[in-house]
């Protein structure tokens, strides 16, 4: 069993060329109109494998605003058919895409581990996200709900339905290369939109998967269109007057320069920004699970995640015990390349992000003057010298408002603070400018309750980590993490659809609602 698991690991990661090559790298396109075609700037940029940066994922093209403009053109003029394409027969393609998905798991598993870092059953996870995001969205193709409601006249009918808002652009991050594109992608579809897709710049590939796999399912040319690059098209997308929504995944500061553009326009805009997560540890909690959940809370996908537990907030009575278990499971975390079995934990994603989170570490050392109780150190030795490797940290003795308690590193990175009592560790989870996720672990059901109740961020956990939300129910947060919309569940078709109002009067008359008398 173990020579069969280690043949299958040699060959993935043969395959994913790991050790880079001195083969030509492959070169990708932009999508648009149903045609695979170079950007109008000429000019390329390389995808890096963040474990292995002598190893080139590919060559994809460094779009401008003429490529975007060509993409809306695109979207533009197969907008009408799309929209009048019915519901359900679009719903029929989306499941297509769902098996295509499906059938390609592993291949793209490996690529996006490859492009972005995470470990192969993360990865995979994303994937599956995108596959469940798909199957459970095509559904709404037979319902799209509406609603009908008795009128104020007599012979009158009333009814509320769903129409597409238009052309969409879909703005997405590093962090979940496959899953957030889908979370995005597949409610503007199933509604009758057509989109414009800006891939994140360090996981082009995933995007390019992703709607690989739309055009094989036989979605319609300029339904779905894609552009590669860094700042300038996704600029452009945002300030081109044909684009009636943005949706936007990322920084909180890049998200409010965005929210600002679209409003001069009018446009609709859709935010999923920072988070600074925190899990309650109550004193009569499982300190083991505790542990466990903080550790996967925390570290899984390097940290890079917007869910993820990067405060650690535990009664005094069991602050030392749940510290030293704590410290003892990051020591053991095995750091490396995700295409590695054994990997828990990969790189960050590039080097500017490895020096923004080695920052973060030294402002916790030097200026909170907190206690580093493990970690802290970038990785350079062997297999680590060609990648971003920085070592799963823990800050103990961390108090309210220091730096690294309040900002979001988005890193390997968590801090663990005292409390006294469940009032006073909620005040501390929610004494941060973000509320996307919180936690708490406790036998206790009132406390669990309670907490519920007080946490005023838009997803709560109980005997789990902050991270793991399911395609079924809504996804987003509160204060600085968005604008209020959520994404996933049926909550996104309010993003994605606009609500019309019909009126069927059938009286034969002029009818005055509010005006006229009703005789009973």
């Amino acid at each position: 069993m173990a020579k069969a698991k280690q043949a299958k690991e040699k060959k993935a990661a043969k395959a994913a060329n790991v050790g880079g090559t001195s083969a030509k790298p492959q070169a990708y396109h932009n999508y648009i109109g149903g045609e695979w075609v170079k950007s109008s700037s000429g000019e390329w940029f390389d995808n890096l494998n963040p474990a292995e940066t002598s190893d080139i994922v590919g060559r994809f093209p460094k779009s401008n605003a003429d490529d975007v403009n060509a993409a809306v053109e695109a979207a533009k003029n197969a907008a009408t058919k799309w929209r009048r394409t019915p519901a359900p027969k679009r719903a029929e393609l989306l499941f297509t895409l769902g098996e295509i998905l499906r059938a390609n798991k592993e291949e793209f598993t490996q690529q996006m581990t490859r492009e972005m870092g995470k470990v192969l059953k993360e990865a995979g996870g994303d994937v599956q996200e995108a596959i469940d995001c798909t199957y459970y969205t095509a559904g709404e193709g037979r319902r799209l709900h509406g609603f009908t409601t008795p009128a104020e006249m007599p012979n009158k009918f009333a009814m509320c339905v769903r129409q597409p808002v238009g052309l969409c652009g879909l703005i997405t991050p590093f962090n979940f290369p496959m899953a957030i594109p889908s979370w995005k992608l597949i409610p503007a579809l199933v509604c009758g939109n057509t989109v414009v897709i800006k891939s994140g710049e360090d996981v082009p590939l995933s995007t390019i998967n992703l709607v690989k796999a739309c055009e094989q399912a036989g979605i319609p040319k300029g339904v779905v269109n894609v552009v590669n690059g860094f700042s300038e098209p996704g600029a452009a997308l945002v300030d081109h007057k044909d684009v009636r929504l943005i949706s936007f995944t990322g920084s909180t500061d890049t998200g409010r320069i965005i929210a600002e553009a679209c409003a001069r326009d009018n446009k609709i805009v859709s935010l999923e920004m920072g988070g600074k997560n925190a899990i309650i540890v109550m004193d009569d909690a499982d300190i083991d699970n505790a542990v466990e959940g903080s550790l996967w809370g925390a570290f899984g996908t390097s940290g890079q995640r917007c869910t993820a537990s990067s405060r650690l907030v535990v009664h005094k009575k069991i602050y030392k015990k749940f510290c030293a278990k704590l410290v003892e499971k990051v020591k053991q975390l095995r750091v490396g390349n995700g295409l590695e079995a054994k990997t828990e934990v990969g790189p960050v994603i590039h080097e500017d992000a490895m020096q923004k989170i080695l920052a973060y570490i030294e402002i916790g050392k030097k200026v909170d003057k907190a206690t580093l109780a493990c970690g802290g150190n970038r990785l350079t030795n062997g297999n680590f010298a060609k990648g971003w490797f920085i070592e799963p940290t823990v800050f103990t003795d961390v108090k309210p408002g220091m730096r690294i308690e309040q900002e979001e590193i988005f890193g390997p990175v968590t801090c663990v603070i005292p409390f006294s009592t469940l009032d006073e560790a909620i005040d501390i989870v929610n004494g941060v400018k973000y509320g996307l996720s919180s936690a708490i672990y406790t036998q206790d059901v009132n406390n669990a309750f309670y907490a519920m109740q007080e946490l005023y961020t838009g997803i709560c956990y109980v005997n789990s980590a902050t991270i793991g939300a399911e395609v079924h129910l809504p996804f987003g947060g509160t204060k600085g993490t968005g604008n209020g919309h959520r994404e996933a569940g049926t909550q996104v078709l309010d993003i994605f659809s606009e609500w019309k109002s019909l009126y069927i009067d059938y009286s034969g008359k002029l009818q005055k609602a509010q005006i006229d008398a009703v005789e009973i």
